[in-house]
């Protein structure tokens, strides 16, 4: 067994996977990782620990910040996995976002995966084996109208993720990306019922996913072969 670091796991998307990982068995050691909700992250802790996971390291800081990347690595070591998983958005016209959003999303977003992977993928590279998961969007696709700060940062995963594929894949690292439609968190507790019930009528599957259930096509991806790589992955329901 082995270990795996996933950023943004205080809730959502991020916490659920940390469970299922624990629960799969497939690692002995898995490092979590918050901006500021510390209370979310020690409770995703005592879930990953009660999933059955031999240690859980529960980490507050920001991914965005390289130096902060660098001591998290001093301290607890290299990683086998990597899911990129940490990200914010913000709502509204291009016209009225602030330069200090606008330059924070695409820090969070985008950033953070320069520094997450400068930092460990070199144990990966030593060890001849290693996977990235990096978490992108259906609106790193298609585009959002009203996000597209959040819609850039996320193309920008996608291309990431295409590139460093091919970059290390001769190492035999995996690569991938998972677009995710939309999921029941915290991020779109915003809408309305009403604007969940359009957004719904546009889906085939004919519902919004939880985070539980996009855990599980996550971890699949986790345990795909290696030739499986330079793949962005739609998870939506057929929305797109």
């Amino acid at each position: 067994m082995s270990g795996i670091l996933i950023t943004g796991a205080s809730r959502g998307v991020g916490r659920a996977l940390a469970v299922a990982c624990a629960s799969a068995g497939l690692y002995s050691r898995i490092i979590i990782t918050a901006r500021q909700d510390e209370a979310g992250l020690r409770e995703t802790a005592r879930l990953v620990s009660a999933a059955g996971c031999p240690l859980c390291i529960p980490a507050l800081g920001d991914v965005g910040d390289f130096d902060w990347v660098q001591r998290l690595r001093a301290d607890f070591g290299p990683v086998e996995t990597l899911v990129n998983n940490a990200g914010i958005s913000r709502i509204g016209l291009l016209t009225d976002l602030e330069p200090g959003d606008w330059a924070e999303i695409l820090r969070v977003n985008l950033t953070s995966l320069y520094n997450t992977c400068h930092t460990f993928v070199p144990d990966m590279v030593r060890a001849g084996q290693g996977k990235i998961l990096n978490i992108s969007s259906v609106w790193g696709l298609s585009g959002a109208s009203c996000e597209v700060a959040y819609s850039a940062s996320k193309g920008g995963v996608n291309a990431f993720t295409r590139a460093l594929a091919k970059e290390l894949a001769p190492s035999h690292i995996q690569v991938n990306a998972a677009a995710l439609g939309i999921i029941d968190t915290a991020m779109n507790a915003r809408l309305s019922d009403e604007e969940k019930a359009e957004i719904v009528d546009k889906i085939p599957a004919g519902y919004i996913a939880s985070p539980a259930e996009a855990a599980q096509a996550l971890l699949k991806l986790l345990t795909m072969p290696e030739y499986l790589t330079g793949e962005i992955i739609r998870i939506d329901g057929g929305w797109l």
